[in-house]
């Protein structure tokens, strides 16, 4: 089977309008969340979110094209062309028959949704915007992407909830290592923030009421009271270890495993008990071809709700043992829960943190809940060398999503 190796990232959020930002945000412990601005939130008892309230579509989209786009399509855009630039993949170097995009979303243009919907109940249903479907459905980030990259091979959306970022990225490492494409666009991309988004998960009483940044969103702490919505996306270009060498590319990590299930168990809680999850991470480790005990790094889902740091702490611990020294973290503590971008941003921090040997610390913990009894990443033991990570996420529904992502040594 085809190798698959990783030759260009791009990240748009809340910590960072790029992956260096981004990186840098992650190793300083920078918290990305404020009151949120972009509505009146009051009512939903909901305070902070980590927004993107310095994000300039015009950096790379011409005015035009984001009267076309929902928000979420923006982002991908946005950070698709970091990562295409850092690839350096273009029509001389890529057959665009062998060039697909999947991508991630768990809601889509719900911006969109809403500001339509209230212009309909205001105005009339003949006020609609003939753009209103084109600009709001799921799989318009994955299709801009095509048209602007003419990615002509695969083009298709994967709408999981909260695992689809993960998901995307592991069905665009099949296309290449099952020989189907040379290279893939891959990611996840969420813009949620907004009263229908806020007010849903309010409804759900899934986000965290604290006020104080630092003690909103604190994965696997015993104080934990709910997830932070955060925004943006996070995009992957993958390519085949032979097409990426022949062209001479930068190779950054490699993708080695991918994992899935189901819990089947219940529309948005986890199964308490973590099997199907540690199976999915078990299956992205088999894989890879190596052991539980080679793996360095977790990269928790960490949603810092209740059922889920406990269902995946039970999990992380069935596959690699109570007594283990793999470490574990939640960058959602920093970034909050970006849904559909969330494992895409992730992957990219995983990837990060074994090439610079610093993994993210779980910030903000200070009494760690006894129904979580994993190895944490802290300030002391961050400085780590690791060679292989697994990225966890798993989504509404009971979808499980993982990924197991290896250090590229030359």
């Amino acid at each position: 089977m085809t190798r698959v190796v990783i030759t260009g990232m791009g990240a748009l959020t809340p910590i960072g309008n790029d992956v260096a930002s981004f990186e840098a945000s992650i190793n300083e412990q920078k918290v990305g969340f404020e009151p949120i601005s972009y509505f009146d939130a009051a009512k939903t008892g909901v305070t902070l979110a980590g927004q993107l309230d310095d994000f300039d579509p015009l950096v790379h989209l011409k005015k035009k094209d984001t009267k076309r786009m929902d928000l979420f399509t923006q982002y991908a855009v946005y950070a698709t062309a970091e990562a295409m630039a850092q690839a350096g993949i273009d029509e001389t170097n890529t057959d665009s028959n062998r060039f697909g995009v999947i991508w991630g979303s768990g809601i889509g243009g719900l911006t969109t949704i809403e500001q339509q919907t209230i212009k309909m109940h205001d105005k009339g249903v003949d006020r609609l915007s003939p753009m209103f479907i084109p600009v709001s459905i799921a799989n318009m980030a994955a299709g801009n992407l095509s048209i602007r990259y003419q990615a002509q091979a695969i083009s298709t959306t994967i709408v999981t909830a909260c695992a689809s970022g993960t998901n995307a990225i592991g069905e665009a490492y099949r296309q290449i290592k099952e020989n189907r494409c040379d290279v893939m666009i891959t990611g996840g991309s969420e813009a949620a923030i907004n009263a229908d988004g806020i007010g849903g998960f309010a409804a759900l009483s899934t986000l965290s009421k604290e006020a104080d940044p630092t003690k909103a969103s604190l994965p696997f702490d015993a104080h934990r009271s709910g997830f932070v919505m955060g925004e943006g996306a996070g995009s992957l270009v993958l390519e085949s270890l032979e097409h990426a060498q022949k062209r001479g590319a930068q190779i950054l990590g490699e993708v080695v495993g991918y994992g899935t299930s189901s819990d089947a168990y219940h529309i948005t809680s986890p199964d308490p008990a973590g099997t199907q999850a540690a199976r999915a991470m078990q299956l992205a480790i088999d894989e890879a071809g190596i052991t539980a005990a080679q793996v360095g790094y977790v990269n928790a889902h960490g949603t810092a709700t209740q059922g889920n740091d406990s269902a995946e702490s039970k999990a992380i611990n069935q596959v690699f043992g109570t007594d283990s020294s793999v470490l574990v973290s939640s960058t959602k503590s920093m970034t909050g829960h970006l849904l559909g971008a969330a494992g895409a941003i992730e992957a990219i921090a995983s990837v990060a943190a074994m090439n610079s040997g610093q993994l993210p610390v779980n910030v903000g913990i200070t009494e760690q809940a006894p129904e979580c009894p994993v190895h944490l990443v802290t300030t002391e033991n961050r400085d780590q060398q690791v060679d292989y990570a697994i990225s966890n996420s798993f989504g509404f529904g009971g979808h499980n999503a993982v990924l197991a992502l290896k250090r590229w040594v030359d």
